[in-house]
């Protein structure tokens, strides 16, 4: 995809780029975005070079969970202070969730970091992911793990912005439906990040 490993928030001439996120729709929630304690999370971009079309892998998070519970994620979550580096994180929490070893796993750039209303900074690792392993979902976070095709994802027109109340205000957010699967939030930003900064 023409990706580098820059570092997050840095483009490739090594200026400083606007972290992207949840205020790029919603200017509004800016100053609630303020207010929230910050933690650094990462997370993998799994893209899996697969004979005639790439796939990206995604999980559905485990209906038990207290956050997020049943929505489409990718692994990840937040940095531990042993953790060396956003990429040691995400491919931590990527074999601690469905069990993708790192072997296969070659980190290849970082996308900007994506701010989001509950005040996690995110680190979006993409990586490319070599086939011949075997997934296997932990069951106390993922309930489901599967592939999308990357063309699917990177086609403008399967982007949608939808809109609804949240906490009093009307939040807006893209949505990338995938069949039965229905793609949002921050995960979808994510995808469009990836899309507006080596597909538009």
């Amino acid at each position: 995809m023409g990706a580098s490993p820059d570092g997050p928030g840095r483009s490739p001439a090594g200026e400083a780029e606007p972290e992207w996120g949840d205020h790029r729709l919603n200017p509004d929630l800016v100053a609630e975005m303020l207010k929230a304690e910050t933690r650094e999370a990462a997370v993998l971009v799994p893209v899996v070079e697969r004979a005639g079309e790439a796939t990206v892998i995604l999980t559905t998070r485990t209906r038990s969970l207290r956050k997020h519970s049943g929505q489409i994620a990718f692994p990840g979550g937040a940095i531990d202070p042993e953790d060396t580096s956003p990429e040691a994180a995400a491919m931590r929490e990527a074999m601690e969730e469905v069990a993708l070893e790192p072997r296969f796993v070659e980190p290849v750039a970082r996308l900007p970091r994506y701010l989001t209303t509950t005040g996690f900074h995110i680190t979006p690792v993409v990586a490319i992911v070599t086939p011949g392993f075997a997934l296997k979902p932990n069951p106390g976070e993922v309930e489901d793990v599967f592939e999308v095709p990357l063309s699917f994802l990177m086609d403008a027109a399967n982007h949608r912005q939808e809109s609804r109340e949240f906490a009093g205000l009307v939040r807006h957010y893209f949505t990338m439906p995938f069949g039965e699967r229905f793609i949002w939030g921050v995960t979808a930003g994510i995808l469009r990040t990836l899309y507006e900064r080596y597909y538009a």
